[in-house]
């Protein structure tokens, strides 16, 4: 019997459970799930034989190490900041230990102490960080293989709702964590190379700084670009490649709507503002806009952020409630951008019979034989239910599938690792297509807009 510590069971548990579950029986394993809500453990449970449900801190490393002892691999689903404190004790311990979360330094720095106790700590093992790791490398292991050199990676993902519950003009629910949503591309500029040449966008700019692109069966997407592409040259074995880019998905119109609250500086989470717990939604809103005695809140930001009257962009903003002047939006002491999540929470939640969706889109263009080739890989999955989402299961299947390669070994290699070797992408992306996460790969000719020097035309 092989003993499963899973560290909290918050929503993208889910289908990561569930798939332990499944293959308890035949793989003889029995799961130990911490959380600090012993009902919505027993929930994801249902009766099962195969698992456990403890209510412990932890965060507690005297409450903490005496389950890790007992196991044979651990499961961290808590906060990012405390899988360093985890893995400490798994490394002391001798235990395998698997995060979805990325690498930090301090993680980075305990690879020697991993491999020196035998154990393989996996990181970056959900949806992104995760399968855009492992459906990137396969590709890109098969163009070297072949003999090509890379010439332009570009990569996006996308949490979106799906075609059959956009009900709004936004077209936008939110599918993950708020709080990311509204403060996603701040902390310093977004960092990719073109042509080999080093880009810089501004937090200020990022949202009208735009790539289009369209998918067979959905549609038209906009494309903004992630906080640091430069970092993936090293991980992806792709130090001399001239363009790199990585980005986020959303439908489009959607960033040049978001840009106006950009603008505004209602994203920002840096200070509180004086009476907020007072303020409706439109005192908000004008607090931000110019005064002008005569003029309305909407005539203003009009204004401000240069809305002709015919401009769809306006109905967006209308839509969300954005000028009701009734109702308090009731947060003592809040940031502009805790003010701005609470009212988008109300308006972009999934409703009961909603389902969610991940979009996923890679472009590979690269030399082989003086020729230029081009593929792209897409992939989209549409959640089942509000439990199964989309998320989760692109999240939580990742993770249960490695719990399985590293306990009957077929993942053997010690240290801290991201999944971008072989021996993690292979078995893993084959079975994921089991379960409808599959990519659908195609070779473009000729390559879009490139020619023989590598430059745009």
């Amino acid at each position: 019997m092989k003993n499963i510590l899973i560290l909290g069971a918050g929503l993208s548990s889910s289908s990561l459970i569930r798939y332990l579950l499944q293959n308890a029986e035949k793989e003889q394993w029995f799961l130990t799930i911490v959380d600090q809500n012993q009902i919505e453990i027993e929930k994801k449970i249902n009766g099962s034989k195969s698992a456990e449900a403890k209510v412990f801190n932890a965060l507690d490393p005297d409450e903490r190490k005496p389950e890790i002892e007992k196991a044979d691999i651990i499961i961290s689903m808590l906060p990012a900041r405390f899988h360093v404190d985890v893995a400490k004790d798994c490394i002391a311990l001798k235990k395998n230990l698997i995060t979805p979360s990325y690498v930090s330094p301090e993680m980075k720095a305990l690879n020697e102490e991993a491999k020196a106790a035998g154990i393989t700590i996996m990181n970056e093992i959900g949806v992104d960080p995760g399968i855009d790791h492992m459906s990137a490398m396969r590709v890109i292991d098969e163009i070297r293989d072949a003999g090509g050199e890379m010439k332009i990676f570009e990569s996006f993902t996308g949490g979106l709702v799906a075609p059959e519950s956009d009900d709004n003009p936004w077209n936008y629910k939110f599918t993950w964590n708020p709080r990311n949503v509204v403060l996603a591309g701040q902390g310093g500029a977004a960092q990719f190379i073109q042509e080999g040449k080093y880009k810089y966008i501004p937090y200020n700019k990022l949202f009208r700084r735009t790539e289009i692109i369209d998918l067979e069966d959905f549609g038209r997407f906009e494309g903004y670009a992630n906080r640091n592409s430069l970092m993936y040259r090293s991980l992806y074995g792709l130090e001399e490649i001239p363009t790199i880019y990585r980005g986020t998905l959303r439908r489009v119109g959607f960033s040049r709507a978001w840009d106006v609250f950009v603008q505004l500086g209602i994203t920002d989470d840096s200070y509180v503002l004086e009476g907020s717990e007072n303020m409706t939604n439109r005192d908000f809103i004008n607090a931000f806009l110019p005064y002008n005695h005569s003029d309305s809140v909407e005539l203003k930001l009009r204004h401000y952020a240069k809305i002709d009257l015919d401009d769809s962009l306006w109905d967006k903003l209308v839509w969300l409630g954005i000028f009701d002047g009734e109702k308090k939006i009731g947060l003592k002491n809040a940031t502009p951008a805790q003010m701005l999540q609470k009212i988008l929470e109300e308006k972009w939640a999934l409703q009961p019979d909603d389902k969610d969706m991940i979009v996923m889109y890679h472009k590979f263009v690269y030399k082989l034989k003086g020729e230029l080739k081009e593929i792209t890989s897409e992939m989209v999955n549409i959640g089942e239910d509000q439990t199964f989402t989309s998320m989760s299961n692109t999240v939580g299947l990742p993770l249960g599938i490695c719990v399985k390669k590293i306990l009957n070994e077929t993942i053997q290699t010690k240290g801290v690792l991201i999944p971008t070797s072989k021996e993690v992408y292979a078995p893993i992306l084959k079975e994921l297509e089991e379960y409808g996460i599959k990519f659908t790969e195609k070779q473009i000719h000729p390559p879009r807009l490139y020619n023989e020097e590598q430059t745009w035309k």
